[in-house]
């Protein structure tokens, strides 16, 4: 049998590259222009490697009983990881992905095809544009994994794209996001501020290193017009391979301080991530 090799092909906003584990039989790793964007196991898609991901996970576990099928909105396609994590944990929800580079979907789609009967719609577009064009209250959860390049692009970070994030929930839905930035957190806090516009709970995660200012790094928001089952999620983050830790409620507003919600008109992009923090190799 013929070992996996690298594929490798320009796309629509740089250059993509498949590499397969040498660990694991059938996953593969998703770099565009060298930055890790995600990693897939078709055998088991419930593996989740990056730490990020993994929390997603947790809250899309918690986000309605086990087993119940979702409607999700996904923002930010990459290789479709969280898309095939819910249609393996929760079979039979409908999924939407939207990504703006058509050429990734369609590598991803001839590399790593998903399973038959995923119920996974793709659709190259803009994430914004297509959310403002979607209907209401169509979606149980709405995931937001965008990034260009490394950063997340500034007109998915103010009050106008917020609001139409909240029109798209149902009412019991749920917006997750994946922020990535580093002490002082000027624009974590704003996007916590700019959701707390439209969501009356907020819950934050993120590695301790990463809140105490030591490193950039990942962090994981979500949102809901309900408490979330905070003791559950506290119990899954913290049996992680690295810990991760729960803060809402009146931590979380502390944490916020007096951070502004965003105006499109002074919407920014994320903050670029130092040299080499999401390297690979």
């Amino acid at each position: 049998m013929s070992e996996p090799i690298p594929v490798t092909r320009v796309v629509d906003h740089g250059t993509a590259k498949l590499m397969p584990d040498v660990d694991r039989e059938r996953a593969w790793l998703l770099t565009v222009d060298g930055a890790p964007q995600s990693y897939v196991d078709l055998d088991e898609p419930t593996h989740l490697e990056f730490e990020y991901a993994r929390r997603l996970g947790h809250l899309l576990d918690i986000v309605a009983e086990p087993g119940r099928p979702l409607d999700a909105l996904h923002l930010g396609g990459g290789a479709l990881t969280l898309p095939r994590y819910l249609a393996a944990t929760r079979p039979g929800s409908r999924q939407h992905v939207v990504e703006a580079d058509g050429g990734l979907l369609d590598l991803v789609a001839e590399q790593l095809p998903l399973p038959t009967g995923s119920r996974v719609a793709l659709h190259a577009a803009d994430a914004r544009a297509w959310l403002e064009a979607a209907p209401d209250a169509g979606a149980d959860v709405l995931v937001a994994d965008v990034f260009g390049g490394s950063r997340v692009p500034a007109h998915l970070t103010s009050v106008v794209y917020v609001r139409e994030a909240a029109r798209v929930l149902r009412p019991g839905g749920v917006y997750l996001a994946n922020l990535a930035d580093a002490a002082p957190f000027a624009f974590l806090r704003s996007q916590l501020a700019t959701l707390a516009t439209q969501f009356e709970e907020l819950v934050l995660i993120a590695e301790p290193g990463v809140l105490r200012g030591r490193r950039f790094g990942n962090t994981v928001l979500a949102a809901a017009h309900h408490p979330l089952d905070i003791a559950a999620l506290s119990r899954r983050t913290a049996a992680d391979a690295f810990p991760a830790r729960v803060e809402h409620g009146a931590a979380l507003r502390d944490f916020i301080g007096g951070a502004r919600p965003v105006r499109d008109e002074d919407a920014v992009p994320s903050p670029e991530p130092p040299e080499g923090a999401f390297g690979i190799g």
